[in-house]
């Protein structure tokens, strides 16, 4: 008698796509700061770079960056095991992209990199994670990390407690316009890691990432200006915001 052994395929692209579909959710001008950085990249360090892509997590930043540069390379590093398993099955089999498990609040990190410079280190939406003083230390780590003349570039929520009633008016509209959405049916962040920590391949990485994370960290968003020193103050030569909305911005660095 042969047994017949059923082998489950999962579909990484639309994993990917479902969590790009999220953070529009949030974001709808996501593609917009994703456009911009990949502009300032064109326009810093050419068309072919080395870039590290931190705190990568499914490896959107890397899905948009080889799309429109075909010759450049990517590291991409984080620390869930779930993301980072839908970014490693995506991309498989692709040599322009590699991926390592760190976390970057070790002082230690940068010793899993493959390489000891890199043309640009790109993050969008990670950050916001860590409180101000670990990020300043953070900065002062991916320094040393870009070559001479290549950038560093950060797209996070970056708010200015300077000018509350416009901050509260930004929200309530965002807010607003997000439960229309939800009424629509567009999956949240919860919702999304619902589905991850369901479904067969994922929910042992699901589980795991929600021992190292919990529900959600506890970070601080300080205002581009802080950005701008903190960078400054790590190494780099230039630094201000590229794009902006009423709540994010993407400050660049220049080494």
């Amino acid at each position: 008698m042969t047994t017949r052994t059923t082998r489950t395929t999962t579909d990484w692209r639309s994993w990917q796509e479902s969590w790009d579909r999220q953070q529009e959710w949030y974001m709808p001008d996501r593609e917009e700061r994703f456009r911009v950085m990949l502009d300032m990249v064109e326009a810093c360090v050419g068309t072919a770079p080395r870039v590290l892509d931190l705190a990568c997590g499914t490896g959107s930043i890397t899905d948009r960056l080889l799309a429109r540069f075909p010759s450049a390379t990517s590291v991409g590093v984080d620390l869930d095991p779930a993301l980072l398993a839908i970014a490693r099955g995506t991309f498989e089999g692709d040599e322009r992209v590699s991926f390592v498990s760190a976390d970057l609040k070790d002082p230690q990190w940068t010793r899993a990199l493959p390489h000891d410079s890199y043309d640009a280190v790109l993050t969008a939406t990670a950050l916001h994670w860590l409180h101000a003083e670990p990020l300043a230390t953070l900065y002062g780590q991916l320094a040393p990390l870009v070559r001479d003349g290549g950038v560093f570039m950060n797209a996070d929520h970056m708010i200015d407690e300077s000018t509350p009633r416009i901050n509260g008016a930004e929200r309530a509209l965002r807010h607003a316009r997000q439960e229309e959405a939800r009424s629509g049916g567009a999956v949240d962040w919860a919702d999304w890691w619902a589905l991850a920590a369901a479904d067969p391949v994922l929910g042992e990485a699901t589980a795991r990432r929600f021992e190292i994370y919990g529900e959600h960290a506890d970070g601080d968003t300080p205002s581009v200006s802080w950005h701008v020193g903190a960078l400054r103050a790590a190494g780099f030569g230039e630094a201000r915001a590229v794009w902006g909305s009423p709540s994010d911005a993407l400050v660049l660095a220049l080494r």
